[in-house]
């Protein structure tokens, strides 16, 4: 975990589901309140929960990479494509 701190969590109970409960301390650090969205996936051995505008900030990113991208090579791209 890159510089993280890990802590030892149990599931309780929510009606017929099981809840996380993350401390205070945690939501502010992450800013993350009540009405955050997060994003929940998970690679089969974790679990990993983000505030979703992570998620957006990605994608962002990666839309101005791709840009970059192909305005470097444009010729080569226009080259491959004939």
């Amino acid at each position: 975990m890159r510089g993280a701190t890990a802590m030892k969590k149990r599931l309780v109970k929510h009606g017929n589901s099981r809840a996380l409960v993350i401390d205070k301390a945690i939501l502010d650090l992450l800013k993350i309140d009540d009405d955050t969205e997060l994003e929940v996936s998970t690679d089969g051995r974790s679990l990993t929960i983000r505030p979703s505008r992570d998620a957006e900030q990605r994608v962002e990113h990666l839309a101005e990479l791709s840009e970059r991208i192909m305005d470097e090579n444009d010729d080569l791209f226009r080259r491959l494509a004939e």
